[in-house]
């Protein structure tokens, strides 16, 4: 599968978020944030629950409305070119998005159509999405009877199937046991090697940022707290623990930062009662 391409846009960061804010009410769960994520690269974005990662991806794939100006995608503005935004972009949402009543095959080609994939090119675009995540063989059984590590590589082919430049994946391995999570990143990694692909991503895992992501953001209160690749900022931490007198026993890992940034206030911005228990819903379907 070959990503698409955009006129004048060959130069231009697959995301550049500039002082980009939303808020539901009186509460700013994006404040500022200045984001760029470039092309080609495996980008992770990290927090804690109600920290507006969520909000974030939603602004960036046009979900929810920003003025001019605050978020592009390979240069179009998600203001004034939400169409052509949408068309350069793969979502795999917390939630699952994968109908147990359809086949493999119908589910991946519900998605063909939704993002307008041409008739002629339909069928064949769905035969390459399910391939390059492992599932031909399983294409024509009910969603029902996938494992959930297979329903999370269904809702990636889904995503795939129309060929983007910048795949947005929130949260994707949620609930799966460590095999499973292994077998999506394995199938993500191939399909970016392939074709050059971008990739956002979600986590709460950090052995997953830190094994598989080119450069991380720790987002603490709707703002980048931290930026870097995972070795410069376990780097990082180390260098200031030095510089302050602490004993270190073992290096700093990702987690570490992780807490660094954003551990005074993890209790107070774990997010509400609706967010944790979507999470959970999500996890038991999953599992």
């Amino acid at each position: 599968m070959t990503p698409h391409t955009a006129p004048g846009a060959a130069r231009a960061d697959a995301v550049a978020c500039t002082g980009l804010t939303y808020a539901f009410g009186d509460h700013n769960a994006v404040d500022g944030l200045d984001l760029t994520v470039r092309q080609g690269e495996v980008f992770g974005l990290l927090g804690p629950n109600g920290a507006g990662k969520t909000t974030a991806i939603r602004c960036i794939t046009t979900l929810l409305p920003v003025p001019a100006g605050m978020v592009r995608v390979f240069g179009h503005d998600t203001a004034g070119d939400r169409m052509a935004v949408r068309r350069l972009l793969g979502y795999v949402p917390q939630q699952l998005s994968a109908d147990a009543g359809l086949t493999g095959r119908e589910n991946v080609a519900l998605f063909a159509r939704v993002f307008d994939v041409t008739r002629a090119e339909r069928a064949e675009r769905v035969t390459q999405a399910l391939a390059a995540v492992d599932l031909a063989d399983a294409a024509d059984r009910l969603a029902a009877t996938y494992s959930g590590g297979m329903v999370r590589r269904l809702e990636l082919a889904q995503a795939l199937v129309s060929a983007p430049r910048l795949l947005i994946l929130d949260e994707p391995t949620i609930g799966l046991d460590p095999i499973a999570r292994t077998g999506v990143w394995e199938h993500i990694g191939a399909v970016r090697e392939a074709t050059g692909m971008t990739v956002l991503v979600t986590t709460h895992s950090m052995d997953e940022a830190d094994q598989y992501c080119d450069r991380v953001a720790l987002m603490h209160r709707g703002r980048i707290r931290a930026l870097g690749t995972p070795a410069e900022l376990r780097a990082g931490l180390g260098a200031r623990r030095s510089a302050a007198g602490e004993a270190q026993d073992a290096p700093p890992t990702l987690e570490d930062v992780f807490r660094d940034v954003a551990g005074s206030g993890l209790d107070d911005e774990a997010g509400d009662f609706r967010d944790v228990r979507s999470t959970r819903r999500t996890a038991r379907r999953v599992g």
